[in-house]
C-alpha cells in the first residue's frame, strides 16, 4: 500500500485494513489465521465479526487492539500504522486510544466496583483523585452500577460483571472498544440488555464498538455485519439492508 493511499485512507477511517494476514507456526505447520482481509471501520460505528469458532475473530480483534502484528497486509488505528509501532508504543498506544471487554469479564477478584473501574487509570493515566471519582461516578451511573460500587465481582450476577466490564474500557475515554465474544457467558435477555448500554455508550461519548460474536441472535443488534470464514471476509451486511458476499 502506497504512503499516499495510507494517508487518505487515515483521515477517514478508526480502523483500516488493506490486505491484512496473519500466520502462526506451528512446528512445520503454518497457519494462516487470517488472509488478505480488508475493511474500513468509520469513528462512532457500531460493528460486528461474526464467525465460527477458528474463523479468524479473535486473531483480528487482536490486531486490531495492537496485542499483535499482522504478517502481512497494512492496518491503520486511529491513523497510525501498527506495524511501525514497537512493544512500548503499542502498550502506550493501547493503553491511551483502546478499551477492552472480555467475554469473562476479567475483573480483579480483590478490588471492589469502583476500584476495578479506577484500576485502568492509575495503571495508563495520571488522573488526579477528584477527576477519577468524577469520571468512574458518571459511568457508573450510566451503566445502571452506581449503587453497587462498594461490592466485589462474587457479590455481583454475570451481567452486572459486564456492565462494570464495560464502564471499565471507557474510563480511560479511548476512541475505540473492543469486546470478544462479551455476551457469551450471558442469558439472551441479559445480552441483549448488555448490547442496548455499549450501544448507548458509543451514542453518548461517540466511542467506536467493534465485537465478536457466534451468536446469530445478537447479531442484528450490530449496525455493521462482516462475516468471517476460514480467515477470510465472505460477506458484509449493514442495518440499511446492503449485502454484500
Amino acid at each position: 500500500m502506497s504512503l499516499i493511499v495510507a494517508e487518505n485512507v487515515s483521515k477517514h477511517y478508526q480502523v483500516a485494513a488493506i490486505k491484512v494476514s496473519k500466520d502462526y507456526q506451528s512446528g512445520e505447520i503454518v497457519v494462516q489465521a487470517l488472509k488478505d482481509v480488508s475493511f474500513e471501520i468509520e469513528p462512532a460505528s457500531f460493528v460486528s465479526f461474526v464467525g465460527p469458532s477458528g474463523s479468524g475473530k479473535t486473531t483480528l480483534l487482536n490486531l486490531i487492539g495492537c496485542l499483535d502484528k499482522p504478517t502481512k497486509g497494512t492496518l491503520l488505528i486511529a491513523g497510525e500504522d501498527v506495524q511501525k509501532m514497537d512493544r512500548k508504543q503499542s502498550a502506550r498506544f493501547r493503553g491511551n486510544n483502546i478499551g477492552f471487554i472480555f467475554q469473562d469479564f476479567n475483573l480483579i477478584p480483590v478490588l471492589t466496583v469502583f476500584e476495578n473501574i479506577e484500576y485502568p487509570m492509575l495503571m495508563v493515566q495520571k488522573v488526579p483523585e477528584s477527576e477519577r471519582k468524577k469520571r468512574i461516578m458518571m459511568l457508573l451511573e450510566a451503566v445502571g452500577m452506581a449503587d453497587q460500587r462498594d461490592k466485589f465481582p462474587d457479590q455481583i450476577s454475570g451481567g452486572q460483571k459486564q456492565r462494570v466490564a464495560i464502564a471499565r474500557a471507557l474510563v480511560t475515554n479511548p476512541k475505540l472498544v473492543l469486546a470478544d465474544e462479551p455476551t457469551a457467558n450471558l442469558d439472551h435477555k441479559t445480552a441483549f440488555v448488555i448490547l442496548e448500554i455499549m450501544k448507548k455508550m458509543r451514542n453518548d461519548l461517540q466511542t467506536t464498538f467493534i465485537f465478536s460474536t457466534h451468536d446469530q441472535k445478537i447479531v442484528g443488534e450490530a449496525e455493521i455485519v462482516y462475516t468471517l470464514e476460514d480467515g477470510e471476509i465472505v460477506g458484509k451486511q449493514t442495518k440499511g439492508g446492503e449485502n454484500n458476499g
